[in-house]
């Protein structure tokens, strides 16, 4: 006869951990989509999957604490939002598997290249500092006798030194000046 422990014990749900720098109010659209993405692939919130939130609340000293918090919770996963969310996951774990969605995860050390990103870190990259020179020329297509063109830019996004390079460069190219 087993022990009545064994026989009440359920097995355990896999917990996600979801670590955004942001707050759940202004990403409750993406919110929808991952909840639903997880639904396509058979997991329900509550039933066969649980989820855990870290949400820095714009204060983005608060990762680092979230992340260490996740890997010492054994989650399953650590999904990402973010340049900064990815990194403090990283940081955090180095076995724990991560799904990022990031603009330069080799730049930002996250994989070792696009193709075989090796680790334990995945995800989608937005290549957004390679569509920035593209938009610039498109722009000029469009509006060949701008002289200036005016960029809007995160200083504080990991991204962003990378991001004004390369437009920079790219306005030089085409005979622009880049207003900050």
């Amino acid at each position: 006869m087993m022990p009545l422990s064994a026989r009440t014990q359920q097995p355990t749900m896999p917990e996600v951990g979801f670590l955004n720098g942001g707050s759940p109010d202004s990403f409750a659209h993406q919110l929808a989509g991952f909840r639903q993405g997880l639904s396509d692939t058979d997991y329900t919130e509550g039933q066969n999957v649980a989820i855990e939130f870290g949400w820095a609340r714009g204060q983005s000293s608060l990762l680092a604490t979230l992340a260490a918090d996740f890997v010492n919770r054994r989650v399953a996963v650590l999904v990402t939002s973010g340049s900064l969310a990815a990194q403090a996951a990283k940081s955090a774990s180095g076995t724990i598997p991560i799904a990022f969605n990031v603009n330069d995860a080799v730049d930002m050390g996250l994989a070792a290249s696009l193709n075989r990103p090796g680790g334990n870190a995945t995800g989608v990259n937005v290549l957004a500092g390679e569509l920035g020179p593209k938009r610039l020329e498109l722009l000029r297509e469009i509006v060949p006798k701008a002289a200036s063109v005016a960029i809007l830019v995160n200083p504080s996004g990991l991204t962003a030194t990378l991001q004004l390079k390369q437009l920079q460069e790219a306005a030089r190219a085409v005979g622009a000046k880049v207003i900050l």
